[in-house]
């Protein structure tokens, strides 16, 4: 492949026009961001969305990089003087990494093994005697003997032999031809097969995998991972078997072409080529490819389920108390206003003494009247279902208008002992930064749990087991995604906030922040050029994302571009109206009227504009300051407590769904442990994965099939409940 070529293979991958690919290359080696690119330059690429932007990425860099290493191939092959026309041709032909390397390998610098010491004593003519099969009479012994010397250590017949052999085990096993027949006999047909290498007590984790056989083309990701864990543990023997026997007569009949006097010599080379070097280095790259391709699943299915826990709707607007549950060192509770500015903090001792409790329910009430609670986060932990009780009969005997939500508090404590929550919660103890953490993210999930590192989020599998570098990038790329779409209001939003806005890195975040700090907050987006180490460039990319509720341009509070504001402009002008009347509720709604009627192609063609361009500012007329979380229903709040014992099969009840994997959904239906419907249980229609289903923060409906008290499970099903 040459690097021209590299827009078309794109183009035909992903089903797209070569333009859009050469245009989004364009933009991509110009600087500019996916979101901004997906966004503000659908012209160009033809209204590509950014899952399609993404993936042109990608390939471009690895499509670059293959040219790159195919470049560095044939460089290496014409230093050693081998590189034929044939060769050449056959190297530039190839597009698959795999038939690359396999090209290189006769070529590739190596250790001195076996082969390359029968070369240095002479015997390569010999191997090539034995492979062109001439002779159908004679002695093989007594044409080795010619090669006999002492002085190159060769001191007998057999010793000859040996080494001839050996080079044309090497040989045999280095042909592209018969590596890709051996590869594709292994995906088809091979097992990964399991056993414990410890007692069944020590290995009660992996009991699944004590005598276990699976074909490797049907092994889905999470049993390679279990099983990969389980070896890394040193709790499993984990081996690829084969019918090796057949594979050996395949390369045979490859290799043995006619009658001769070499045949069981050559069959001897082929079975030890085979054995030693062929079928090892095969298993170490289908286990290698096997985990590749699991990983890059586990990692996916983590980021999609991340994009929705970060676009879950935020409960705006409510006082908020926080609850993270304990034990032994008690409840910490903190109360925040609907801004997130906490109110008060305090421990409660819910699970002690019945005095402790009423003193607990004392002040809770206290709290709740006087500063105005009507929202009450729980979170998931340690003592949840203890602190769910209490405020569950809090609510009851109080008769008090406020619900209750269980939030998934995974990564409060990791929030709570880092830097950034000291640095925004100085006065407070590493304890009840918690209880903030709780109360602030149902306020708005996005703004609070990009403060957390992803990979401590928990709706993902193995999500330890994986690649980091690619957990990181794929999880980085999300929550980029996640807070593009939604926007950042600039007057308010946290470094930890803006330095995933489109073109803003951590460093010109600070001084967001810090300008911010000195100079009040901001009157209009121009304003950002006033901020150090942020110029042109980067204002371009990131000023569409940036929002200001409260600035003198009623546009800054809209997705519209500023690029764009005199094409706005130019538009409102039409319909009889100026920017002002975006901010005035007596004018905004006979606007929205006007904006739903008017023809977009219509006017795209008398101004002389882009058509996706002006679809977008007409969307944005219709909802300016609109939050796209507010299409999403709103999440499951509950004012009564169930108990496992209250469930029973064939009940129907209303549930979160908490967390998607490969083999099933884990749902919250309000008590202390989540149900799962497993996929055999998701829907009568064929579909590849449960998230072609359900995805994380759909509120659903599910049948309780099964409940187990002794294990703490409760089985549900999807498919089952009564339409």
């Amino acid at each position: 492949m040459l690097v021209h070529e590299i827009p078309a293979a794109i183009a035909r991958e992903a089903g797209i026009n070569v333009k859009q690919v050469e245009a989004t290359i364009q933009l991509l080696d110009g600087g500019n961001t996916v979101p901004f690119i997906a966004r503000y330059r659908k012209e160009a690429t033809g209204e590509l969305n950014e899952e399609h932007i993404r993936t042109i990425e990608e390939r471009l860099q690895y499509l670059r990089n293959f040219v790159k290493r195919q470049e560095e191939i044939l460089a290496s092959i014409e230093e050693q003087n081998k590189l034929t026309p044939e060769l050449a041709a056959a190297i530039q032909a190839t597009t698959r990494l795999q038939e690359l390397e396999d090209l290189y390998l006769p070529y590739r610098p190596k250790k001195r093994t076996r082969a390359q010491i029968a070369r240095e004593k002479g015997l390569e003519p010999l191997a090539e005697t034995l492979l062109a099969q001439n002779k159908t009479e004679g002695d093989v012994l007594s044409i080795a003997a010619a090669y006999v010397d002492a002085e190159k250590e060769v001191l007998t017949a057999e010793a000859a032999l040996t080494g001839a052999q050996d080079i044309i085990a090497e040989t045999v096993c280095e042909q592209a031809d018969i590596r890709a027949l051996i590869r594709k006999q292994l995906w088809q047909t091979a097992e990964i097969s399991t056993e414990l290498a410890v007692g069944e007590t020590e290995g009660k984790e992996f009991l699944t995998y004590k005598e276990y056989r699976e074909p490797v083309k049907r092994m889905p990701s999470h049993r390679i991972l279990a099983v990969n864990r389980g070896e890394k543990k040193d709790i499993l023997k984990v081996r690829l078997e084969a019918n090796h026997e057949h594979h050996i007569d395949l390369i045979a009949k490859q290799v043995i072409t006619k009658a001769s006097i070499f045949q069981d010599s050559l069959l001897a080379a082929i079975t030890d080529g085979y054995k030693r070097l062929l079928f090892p280095a095969l298993e170490r790259e289908i286990r290698s490819l096997l985990t590749e391709n699991a990983e890059n699943q586990a990692i996916r299915v983590f980021g999609l389920n991340l994009k929705q826990l970060l676009l879950q709707p935020p409960l705006s607007g409510h006082i908020v108390m926080g609850l993270d549950p304990g034990y032994r060192t008690g409840c910490k509770m903190a109360i925040v206003d609907a801004t997130g500015t906490v109110l008060a903090t305090h421990t409660l001792y819910i699970t002690m003494s019945e005095a402790e409790q009423q003193r607990a329910a004392d002040y809770v009430l206290r709290a709740i009247r006087q500063y105005g609670v009507t929202l009450i986060s729980i979170g998931n932990g340690t003592a949840s279902y203890e602190t769910e009780e209490f405020v569950a009969k809090l609510i009851q005997a109080h008769q008090l208008p406020i619900h209750y939500i269980i939030v998934n508090e995974a990564g409060a404590s990791v929030y709570s002992a880092s830097k950034l929550a000291k640095d925004e919660l100085p006065d407070l103890d590493v304890s009840l930064r918690g209880a903030v953490s709780i109360a602030r993210r149902i306020q708005d999930p996005l703004a609070e749990l990009v403060k957390i590192d992803p990979k401590s989020i928990g709706v993902g599998q193995y999500q330890h087991d994986v690649n980091q570098k690619g957990l990181s990038s794929t999880l980085d790329t999300v929550v980029e995604s996640a807070v593009n779409h939604v926007g950042v209001e600039l007057n308010t939003a946290s470094i930890e906030l803006l330095k995933h806005v489109s073109g803003i890195n951590a460093t010109v975040a600070k001084n967001i922040v810090a300008f911010r700090d000195a100079n009040g907050s901001f009157n209009s987006r121009a304003q950002l050029l006033k901020v150090p180490r942020l110029g042109q460039a980067a204002f371009t990319q990131c000023a569409g994302f940036l929002r200001l509720q409260s600035g003198s341009n009623p546009l800054d509070n809209t997705p519209v571009h500023p690029e764009s504001y005199s094409l706005t402009e130019a538009i409102l002008a039409k319909l009889g109206f100026k920017p002002a009347d975006l901010a005035n509720r007596n004018t905004l709604k006979a606007l929205q009227e006007q904006v739903q009627q008017v023809s977009a192609e219509a006017l795209a063609k008398e101004l002389q504009a882009g058509l996706p361009t002006v679809r977008d500012i007409l969307a944005a007329l219709a909802k300016p300051g609109r939050d796209p979380r507010e299409d999403l229903p709103a999440p499951l709040t509950r004012k009564n407590i169930v108990k496992l014992s209250d469930i029973q099969p064939g009940t129907v009840v209303k549930g979160t769904v908490h967390n998607v994997t490969d083999f099933g959904v884990f749902v919250d239906i309000g008590i202390k442990t989540n149900g799962l419907i497993h996929r055999s249980e998701l829907s009568h229609r064929h579909f590849k994965h449960p998230l072609d289903v359900v995805s994380v923060g759909d509120i659903l409906d599910v049948m309780v099939i099964g409940v187990d008290t002794d294990r703490n499970r409760i089985a549900l099903s999807l498919k089952q409940v009564p339409k």
